[in-house]
């Protein structure tokens, strides 16, 4: 068992509190649940207890936020549940909210894939897409479907290169920094270059 060290205000919302634990923060709650359920500094309590407290009191409050949050773009199962957990919601609540808005059809991960590949495909190489997909979470297997469907990615590193490459002389020097950037811009070795062999004659230096 644990021990309630502190139940303090928050800041910006004067109608919540947080709870502290053995010294440490452990999890948000409305004012009215915890004066409902007599919390109070110096109470021995188990994890399952507060988890509880919190599902029943504000399920409604973390679905309304996790709405709230997805309005203005998708967000991935993995971003959602960091929002929250952010947020001070316990597992508990961060189950429940996903689990709802799976049914809602508002998380989709595979087709979160699909946009973001297709947007990040004008202007970056797939090693790099498939990076930043599996940091947001993005099984293997969705990302795979999502960027085999890249198309006409060594006509975006051309353009890219040839922008990068504007106003300077194609001497061996640029030519390598091209290469790196290609590269850094996620962009496979084979692909980066071919890029390079495409702008011709390379002046000496």
């Amino acid at each position: 068992m644990s021990e309630i060290t502190a139940i303090t205000p928050q800041i910006k919302d004067k109608r919540r509190c947080n709870v502290y634990v053995d010294g440490r923060f452990y999890c948000g709650l409305t004012l009215e649940a915890a004066i409902k359920n007599r919390l109070k500094v110096g109470q021995t309590v188990d994890g399952a207890f507060l988890s509880a407290i919190q599902l029943e009191s504000e399920k409604s409050t973390a679905l309304d936020k996790a709405l709230t949050h997805i309005s203005a773009t998708r967000k991935t199962e993995r971003e959602i549940r960091k929002y929250l957990a952010d947020k001070g919601y316990l597992p508990a609540v961060c189950d429940y909210v996903v689990e709802k808005m799976l049914g809602y059809g508002f998380i989709d991960d595979g087709a979160y894939a699909r946009e973001y590949t297709e947007a990040a495909a004008k202007k970056k190489g797939r090693r790099l897409i498939r990076a930043e997909l599996k940091q947001k979470g993005i099984s293997d297997e969705e990302i795979g479907e999502a960027t085999e469907e890249i198309e006409g990615e060594e006509e975006t590193a051309k353009r890219l290169l040839e922008k990068y490459l504007r106003g300077k002389a194609l001497d061996r020097g640029n030519l390598q920094k091209g290469f790196r950037y290609l590269i850094g811009k996620g962009f496979e070795y084979e692909t980066a270059r071919r890029a390079i062999a495409a702008l011709g004659e390379v002046e000496d230096e």
